[in-house]
């Protein structure tokens, strides 16, 4: 009982002592030992590495899980130690949207067919989605968050140790400079040998932590390249996802009809998106609206006839038009008045209006 009440007092006077040096130093009133200029510089080089990798530890969460909510669930799932509930991303939610409204229009129908293969393709980003953020958590994410969580700590601890030696050591210098008596000096001088010794060793210890920092930048950079590689095979993969979506729907336009005035049976011809990348956009199946149209003007132009290809199935909207089914062959022709957006249609003895978004002229 009594060595506790020791201690405690010991303890209590260490901690005073450090807090009126630390105070005094402040104030100008007391000298302070300056650390040497390499230590100085790991240790700005530590503190500025942890505030970086908490940055971009931060940053590439946002990035892998933009919803907010989400990663909160993760991170209290991760500290119970227990797995998260399944639940779909994004493209996987969008995908299956897609699917579903697919199927409700009629996958025998132009717009529910390619909303169905479009879904598809979004399930399979969805799923290379979760790829890259497992592949990144275990390979960039995590390595960053040991550093944080570990070895900076232990540095952090070791520098809070470094610096409550200093202030022991200045201290007892301060003491040594006030001591009168013979006696009182002798012991002043054994304190000072002490505490300099005592934070020498400190300095050594906070310095061959610090020197390890240039592995852990060697590490993280292993980790870097481990991530853009994650990135690249990621957006390798959407890519070619898209690319081979692309050549599924070929020409296909878009038939949403426009919230003016238009008449509803009016196709609306679509505007295609541009190339992913401009490097390999002459691999790309897109056709310019020019290409696409040429045929039907001189078609127009003329007073002839000529056979065409139907892409998607059709179904008339009046008695006026011509329903279609794709692939097969029908023959179009121009009248005067004629919208320009439609042709006359035959298939036997039928005829009617039909769209010109809806066909592949033959040669």
């Amino acid at each position: 009982m009594d060595f506790n009440v020791k201690k405690l007092a010991a303890d209590a006077g260490t901690f005073l002592s450090r807090a009126v040096q630390f105070t005094e130093e402040k104030l100008g009133q007391a000298e302070k030992t300056e650390l040497d200029a390499h230590l100085e510089n790991l240790l700005s080089k530590a503190e500025c590495t942890k505030l970086w990798t908490e940055r971009i530890l931060k940053q590439t969460e946002v990035l892998l899980q933009p919803n907010p909510n989400a990663r909160i669930e993760e991170f209290v799932y991760e500290k119970l130690d227990r797995k998260a509930p399944s639940r779909m991303n994004n493209p996987e939610l969008l995908g299956q949207y897609m699917i579903d409204a697919g199927n409700e229009f009629g996958p025998g129908t132009a717009y529910g067919n390619a909303l169905i293969k479009c879904g598809e393709t979004q399930k399979r980003i969805g799923t290379a989605d979760r790829e890259l953020i497992q592949t990144s958590a275990i390979n960039f994410l995590t390595p960053l968050r040991n550093f944080i969580e570990g070895d900076y700590k232990t540095i952090a601890k070791e520098r809070k140790l470094l610096q409550n030696k200093r202030l022991d050591l200045d201290a007892a210098k301060t003491r040594l400079k006030k001591a009168k008596v013979a006696e009182a000096r002798a012991a002043s001088e054994q304190e000072v040998r002490i505490t300099q010794s005592e934070f020498d060793r400190q300095a050594e210890i906070t310095r061959l932590l610090l020197e390890g920092i240039s592995s852990t930048h060697a590490h993280h950079l292993r980790c870097l390249n481990d991530f853009v590689e994650a990135q690249m095979t990621y957006y390798a993969q959407c890519y070619q996802y898209m690319l081979d979506l692309q050549k599924q729907l070929g020409s296909f336009p878009s038939t949403f009809l426009s919230n003016n005035n238009q008449s509803s049976s009016t196709p609306v011809p679509s505007v295609s998106a541009p190339s992913v990348l401009a490097s390999a956009s002459a691999s790309l199946p897109s056709v310019s609206n020019s290409v696409v149209t040429s045929g039907f003007s001189e078609l127009k132009s003329s007073s002839g006839n000529r056979k065409a290809r139907v892409l998607y199935d059709y179904d008339a909207a009046n008695s006026s038009e011509l329903s279609l089914l794709a692939d097969e062959v029908i023959t179009v022709y121009s009248i005067p008045g004629m919208d320009s957006d439609w042709l006359m249609g035959e298939r036997g003895n039928q005829k009617g209006k039909v769209p010109i978004t809806y066909l592949e002229l033959l040669n």
